[in-house]
């Protein structure tokens, strides 16, 4: 699936309804790179754990991740 960006003669009211409008916002884009960096030290801590903690690591890192980037009020 290809989500596109906005197209820029869109008026404003009609752009923020847009479905990939938010991930283009300054503000998903902070919490997008928290999130990668996130990823990155986790998965240098997976790399020198054992596998019964990997799995618990994952699942974290994945629920923290999932509600970094949620977007409800």
């Amino acid at each position: 699936m290809f989500i596109r960006k906005p197209p820029p003669h869109m008026p404003d009211h009609e752009r923020e309804r847009h479905p990939s409008y938010r991930r283009y916002t300054r503000k998903y884009r902070r919490k997008q790179r928290i999130v990668r960096e996130l990823w990155i030290l986790s998965g240098i801590l997976m790399l020198c754990s054992p596998l019964n903690v990997l799995f618990a690591l994952a699942l974290g890192t994945m629920l923290l991740s999932f509600t970094i980037l949620d977007e409800t009020r």
